[in-house]
C-alpha cells in the first residue's frame, strides 16, 4: 500500500515500530555474529597458547627423564667404583692385618707367662674386631652395588648347622649359656655362604644380648620351604626398634653383664637384610621386651641330599687333632712380612717350609728330588703378575700328581673363587685364622 493512502495514524506507528524492530534484530544478529568471531579468535590464541606450553613441559620432562638417566648411571659407576677402591684398600690392608694375625699366633705360642697370654689375647680381639669391619663394610658395598651373585645350589642344613656349633659352642660355654641345635635331615636351595652369613650375625646377635638361659636354632617345614629359627631367651627388641634393628650402626641396650663379640658394631642385621634380599630369603622375627627374640629365616626346599657335603663337614671335624709333624710344606708368597710370618707359624707347628715369591721360584725349589712337597700354600697375587692357581698347577704337572693345595689371598672376588674351584684348590681368605689353617691343612693331608 503506498505510503500516502495511509491516514491511520496508529498503523504508521505500528508499522515503524516493525520496522525499528527489523533494524535491530539485524544489527543484533550482526553483533552477535562479530563477537562469536572474536570469542573463535581468543579460543584459538588460547589453544595455541597451552599447546606451545604444554610441549615446552614435554621438552622439559624429556630433558629431566635424560638428567635422570644420566644421574642413575653416573651413581651406579660412583657405586660400582667405592666398591672396586673398597676391595682394593682391603686387599692393601687386610695384607698387613693377616702378617700381623700370623705372628701374633705364633707369639701366643712361646707365651709363658699368664700376662703374657692375656695380652696376646686382647691383641688378638683387637685385630680380629678390625678384621670383621673391614670385612662387613666392603661387603655391604657390594652388596648395594648389586655385584654379589649368589651361587645357588643344594646345602645340608645338619652340616651348616654343625660348623656353627663348632665355632659358637665355646662362646656360649664362655658366657655360660646353652648353645642347642636340633637335629635336621634336611637340603635347602641357597648360597651355602650367604646363608652361613646370615646365620652366622643372627647368632652372634642372640648370644651378645642374652644374659641368662640360651639361644635355640631349629627349623619347620612350610611346604615349598623351610624355615629356620633362631630363638634366644634375651633382652627382647622394643617395637618402636623393628625396622631400627636393620640399620647399620644400630646397637641395642645390651643388657647387664652381656658383651656382644668384636665390641658389637651394629653390622649384624643390616648385611643379614642385604644377603636375605639377593638370596630372595625373607627375613622376618618376633620379640618380647625382657623374654627374648625369635629370628625366622625361609629358605627353598633343596633338591636332593648332597652326602658329599655331610662327609667332608664330618671328616673335616673328626681331622682336627690330627698333628702336621714333619709335613713338608711349598710356601709361595711374594710379601715378605707375611712369608716370615707363615714360615715361622708353620714350623712351630713342625711343618719343613720351603718358600718362594714367584712360579719359577717355585719350580725352582723342586729340583731337588730328595724334598717333594706334602702340600702347596699360595698367595694368588704373585710377583711378576703371576697367579698361584696357575702356579699350583704346574708345580702339580712338574710333580705328575695332583697334590693338595691351598689358595690364600686377601682377593675376595668370585673370579678368584671359581679358578680355585676349576684347579680343585681349597680356599681361605685373608686374614687367616690359624686355627682354621692347621685344621684345614689337617684335613687335606689326613
Amino acid at each position: 500500500m503506498p505510503l500516502k493512502d495511509i491516514n491511520d495514524l496508529e498503523k504508521l506507528k505500528r508499522i515503524n515500530a516493525a520496522l525499528v524492530s527489523r533494524v535491530e534484530r539485524s544489527m543484533d544478529q550482526q553483533g552477535n555474529a562479530f563477537s562469536l568471531f572474536q570469542t573463535a579468535i581468543s579460543l584459538e590464541n588460547r589453544v595455541r597458547t597451552r599447546t606451545e606450553e604444554l610441549h615446552s613441559t614435554l621438552r622439559r620432562l624429556e630433558q629431566s627423564n635424560i638428567d635422570l638417566s644420566a644421574a642413575k648411571e653416573n651413581a651406579e659407576l660412583a657405586n660400582l667404583s667405592k666398591t672396586r677402591f673398597l676391595a682394593a684398600a682391603s686387599h692393601d690392608v687386610l695384607q698387613p692385618l693377616n702378617a700381623a694375625h700370623l705372628s701374633v699366633s705364633a707369639l701366643a705360642e712361646v707365651q709363658t707367662s699368664d700376662e703374657g697370654r692375656k695380652l696376646v689375647r686382647q691383641v688378638e680381639r683387637s685385630l680380629e674386631t678390625m678384621e670383621d669391619l673391614l670385612r662387613t663394610l666392603l661387603d655391604i658395598s657390594k652388596l648395594d652395588a648389586g655385584v654379589v651373585q649368589p651361587d645357588i645350589g643344594d646345602v645340608s642344613l645338619e652340616a651348616l648347622f654343625s660348623s656353627l656349633r663348632s665355632d659358637f659352642q665355646p662362646v656360649a660355654e664362655m658366657k655360660g649359656l646353652s648353645l642347642k641345635f636340633r637335629p635336621v635331615n634336611a637340603v635347602v636351595r641357597s648360597d651355602r655362604t650367604l646363608l652361613r652369613r646370615i646365620l652366622q650375625n643372627i647368632l652372634s646377635n642372640a648370644l651378645g644380648y642374652t644374659r641368662s638361659g640360651g639361644v635355640l636354632v631349629g627349623t619347620r617345614h612350610r611346604g615349598d620351604t623351610i624355615r629356620i629359627d633362631v630363638a634366644d631367651t634375651g633382652c627382647g627388641i622394643p617395637d618402636d626398634q623393628r625396622e631400627a634393628v636393620f640399620e647399620e650402626f644400630h646397637r641395642g641396650t645390651l643388657p647387664a653383664n652381656a658383651e656382644l663379640d668384636g665390641g658389637g658394631l651394629g653390622l649384624g642385621l643390616a648385611i643379614v637384610r642385604r644377603m636375605a634380599g639377593a638370596l630372595g630369603h625373607p627375613v622376618t622375627f618376633s620379640s618380647k621386651v625382657g623374654r627374648g627374640t625369635i629370628f625366622h629365616i625361609d629358605v627353598p626346599v633343596g633338591i636332593g641330599a648332597p652326602a658329599d657335603a655331610i662327609a667332608s663337614a664330618t671328616s673335616l671335624e673328626r681331622s682336627r687333632g690330627y698333628g702336621l709333624f714333619g709335613t713338608r710344606v711349598l710356601l709361595v708368597e711374594n710379601d715378605i712380612e707375611v712369608l716370615e710370618a707363615m714360615t715361622f707359624l708353620l714350623e712351630r707347628w713342625q711343618c719343613l717350609v720351603r718358600s718362594a715369591t714367584s712360579t719359577d721360584d717355585a719350580l725352582g725349589l723342586l729340583g731337588d728330588t730328595d724334598w717333594v712337597p706334602d702340600i702347596v700354600i699360595a698367595d694368588q697375587h704373585l710377583d711378576g703378575g703371576d697367579l698361584g692357581t696357575a702356579t699350583i698347577s704346574e708345580v702339580r704337572d712338574y710333580l705328575g700328581r695332583a697334590v693338595p693345595a691351598l689358595i690364600v689371598t686377601a682377593d675376595s672376588s668370585e673370579a678368584v673363587a671359581k679358578a680355585a674351584r676349576a684347579g680343585g684348590i681349597e680356599l681361605m681368605r685373608k686374614p687367616l685364622k690359624p686355627a682354621q689353617l692347621r685344621a684345614l691343612l689337617a684335613h687335606l693331608l689326613a
